[in-house]
Formats: structure tokens, C-alpha cells, sequence
């Protein structure tokens, strides 16, 4: 078997009658195997040449039309990844800071509606930024703690993602069009290795209302990949890069396994893999880790 199709149900309700039918529709099929049961399963099978993986794919969602579950069909050649490359607000947590900051001085909506039009790549992101950050002019920086105890919630699966992943030789990075106030903590929590992020500046205890030249951004991000990789001698077939948002495209579409993520529509239909249903576990079944295996907390050893 060269290829493999995987389908989670989220969060329960992949039932035997999908996976027959799912296994009929796709070339030399093998069985299906459980890698979470009633959640997650692989079918491995073997396509004729040049294969259309999104074709492919959009067949067996429309088999299985009505149904959430995620389909996401690749090789398995070089299935698990080595580097992870990961965006952060809307992605590894569940809210966009730069809203949480606005909504504080009572700017929220208008800030969101920047936000929005910014990661559905209507605007350009860095001069979007930019705006958004003008905004902000005055707000003490002891908000960012404020808003990271009791606003920013971390997405589910997030901490078994990147523990799981480093537990078996994984290097994870946290990359981010947001700021390194938060990325400094929210890489922390969850376990990154590294975190990159934009600086706000800051004069005697005040954001300026202004971000630190030049602004991390889509090319900033693919960068990272690319360097990365070149740093840890991986191929970038050993790369997964998962993000929601228009700046996040390039890693997306550069890495070995590229992940859309709850993501806005034209990211979505740009990505060759696409998780609309599932939490941030649904990318170690892609790499066909077994639940028994997630890890939790993963310390590295001295």
C-alpha cells in the first residue's frame, strides 16, 4: 500500500457502515484499522499513478456527505513528522489576542473586523497589523497578563499534540503574526521548544502603539519552516505546518503535511489537508499515532 486515507468523527460516531463505505470507494484497499475506535482509522491503499490526492479526497467526502467526519488522504511514506511548525492565535488557543487587547479599551468589534478581514486575506496582514496595533496606544502591558489568565483558553488537544510529537523526536515551534508577550507564555504551557512572534514596543510601562520592524507575517512564517528544516537536516517532507489564517498559506502549502485548522474558506480550499471537525488530536492520528500513545506532558531530558 503506497497511500493512506484517514477519517476522524468528532467527537465520536465513525461507525463501521462509513468505513465500509469510504473503503469501497477508494483503489486496492486494504482493511481498515482502528487507530482510536469509534474516532479514528486509517484505510491504506494503493492508487494508480499519478494520483489526485484532492480528488481522491473529495470523493470520500462526498461518500460520506451528511456525516462530520475529516478525511485526509496522503502517502505513507514519511507519514510521521519531525518538525512542527505551528500558528498560535485561533489555532493553538482558542481566541485572537490582539481582539482580546482591543475589547479592553472598549475596540473590540472594530479591531475583530480588521482581524477577520486580515486572516481571510481581504487585506494585506502586515499594514493590518499595523492598524490594529495603533489602537492600542496607551494600554499599560500588564494587560497581557491579565488577558492571558483569564481570557486565552488553550485549544483541545493542543498539549497532546506538541508532547506527543516531542516525546517521539519532534522539534515543535510555535510561529505567530500575534506577539511574543504571548507567545512566551502560551509556548510554555503547552510545551513548544521555540516561539516567534512580533514585539510590541513599550515606553515607561505603555504599549507605544507600535510593533517592532519588520512585522512576522506569511513570508516570515514560511521562513521559519524552510530554516528550520535546514537547521535539523529534514527533508520537508518530514514537516507538518498547521495554521487558520491567509498569513499562515505558505508554511501550509510548503510543508510535508499542511494543515488547515477550523480555518477561514479560502485557506481551507487552498490546503491539501483540511481538519473541520476535529480537535488538534486529529493531526497525530494523521500521522498515524495510536491513542494510546499521546502523551500529555512531555519533559525533555537533561
Amino acid at each position: 500500500m503506497t497511500h493512506v486515507a484517514t477519517l476522524i468523527a468528532y467527537p465520536n460516531g465513525l461507525g463501521e457502515d462509513a468505513l465500509i463505505r469510504a473503503r469501497a470507494a477508494l483503489p486496492r484497499a486494504g482493511d481498515p484499522q482502528w487507530l482510536d475506535p469509534g474516532i479514528a482509522a486509517d484505510i491504506a491503499f494503493t492508487p494508480d499513478e499519478g494520483i489526485d490526492q484532492r480528488a481522491v479526497t473529495d470523493e470520500l467526502r462526498e461518500t460520506l456527505s451528511g456525516k462530520t467526519i475529516d478525511i485526509v488522504v496522503q502517502p505513507m511514506a514519511h507519514r510521521r513528522k519531525l518538525l512542527l511548525v505551528a500558528d498560535m492565535d485561533s489555532t493553538m488557543i482558542g481566541q485572537e489576542c490582539i481582539d482580546e487587547l482591543a475589547d479592553l479599551v472598549g475596540l473590540k468589534a472594530l479591531v475583530s473586523g480588521i482581524t477577520e478581514r486580515a486572516m481571510r486575506g481581504e487585506i494585506a496582514f502586515e499594514p493590518a497589523l499595523r492598524e490594529r496595533v495603533a489602537l492600542l496606544k496607551g494600554l499599560p502591558v500588564t494587560v497581557v497578563d491579565e488577558v492571558i489568565e483569564n481570557r486565552i483558553t488553550l485549544m483541545p488537544g493542543a498539549k497532546l499534540l506538541v508532547n506527543t510529537m516531542r516525546k517521539h523526536g519532534a522539534h515543535a515551534c510555535l510561529v505567530s503574526g500575534g506577539f511574543s508577550l504571548f507567545t512566551q507564555v502560551v509556548g510554555d504551557m503547552i510545551g513548544f521548544d521555540e516561539n516567534h512572534a512580533n514585539t510590541l514596543l513599550v515606553e515607561h510601562g505603555k504599549l507605544t502603539g507600535f510593533v517592532e520592524e519588520p512585522v512576522l507575517g506569511r513570508e516570515a512564517k514560511l521562513d521559519t519552516l524552510l530554516e528550520l528544516a535546514r537547521h535539523l537536516q529534514l527533508p520537508l517532507q518530514r514537516t507538518l505546518a498547521v495554521g487558520d489564517g491567509a498569513n499562515d498559506l505558505g508554511m501550509i502549502e510548503r510543508a510535508g503535511l499542511g494543515v488547515a485548522y477550523h480555518a477561514k474558506p479560502a485557506v481551507a480550499a487552498a490546503a491539501d489537508a483540511r481538519i473541520d471537525h476535529g480537535d488538534l488530536t486529529a493531526l497525530l492520528y494523521l500521522q498515524g499515532y495510536k491513542r494510546e500513545e499521546f502523551v500529555e506532558e512531555w519533559i525533555t531530558e537533561p
